[in-house]
């Protein structure tokens, strides 16, 4: 006899936790208030806490930690976890935003860059280390969002901040394109990580990809799919999972 799934059944006032795939595209703000609309308007909640735990660029994908409810109270616990990420730089370039949002203000010849060199320059980027956050990121200053400033050609004053990379490991080259893996702790910006590696091979590079893996002991296996938890939730409150 074929065994029964079982079933979930949401508290979201009491408390829940979520891990989500952040979807390509999204902010991690849209992922909230996708959650935080389909709660009230299926599950007839008139207001509800929702946030996430550490904000994903919307170019990136991965593990997303969405809290609702008493959970909320939580949230900082789970930013305080490490994070581990894969992605991908490209050599070459330099952008306003060190990834593909912004259209390239300078190119380099990446000729001369050999493999031992991208291997050394990696190890320069674990322990303890100051950042400068890129001027298109969602940081604060003075009550707005920096890319909201630049975005409105505004000067964002950015002041550097101290981080922690554990682990920069390279899992492949292949000339202009560079694959890794990094553990860090919170608030290490991996689009500086890759604008900074450029510099430091006398170059430029871009973030390419990037796709969060994991939060503490949480694993990117372990998320729903946006879509389809939301599809599950407008039509049930008890669901397999």
């Amino acid at each position: 006899m074929e065994k029964e799934e079982p079933t979930k059944t949401f508290d979201f006032l009491a408390g829940e936790m979520l891990m989500i795939d952040k979807p390509y595209g999204w902010t991690s703000f849209d992922v909230v208030n996708k959650l935080r609309y389909t709660i009230k308007y299926y599950h007839k909640v008139k207001k509800v806490k929702v946030g996430h735990a550490g904000t994903l660029d919307p170019r990136a994908t991965g593990l997303l930690i969405i809290c609702t409810g008493r959970k909320t109270k939580e949230i900082d616990s789970y930013q305080a976890r490490d994070k581990e990420y894969t992605g991908t730089i490209e050599l070459g370039k330099e952008t306003p935003s060190y990834d593909k949002e912004t259209e390239a203000t300078q190119v380099y010849d990446i000729s001369g860059i050999s493999n031992k060199e991208i291997l050394e320059a990696a190890k320069k980027f674990e322990g303890t280390q100051e950042q400068l956050p890129p001027q298109y990121s969602a940081k604060k200053i003075k009550g707005q969002r920096a890319y909201n400033l630049v975005r409105n050609n505004e000067k964002a004053d950015i002041k550097p901040i101290t981080v922690n990379i554990k682990q920069f490991e390279i899992a492949r080259i292949e000339i202009p394109y560079i694959d890794f893996k990094v553990i860090c702790e919170k608030g290490v910006y991996v689009r500086t990580l890759a604008h900074d590696f450029g510099k430091v091979l006398n170059n430029g590079a871009v973030l390419s990809a990037l796709r969060r893996t994991r939060i503490g002991e949480y694993k990117i296996e372990q998320a729903h799919n946006l879509f389809e938890l939301v599809e599950k939730l407008s039509r049930e409150q008890e669901f397999p999972g």
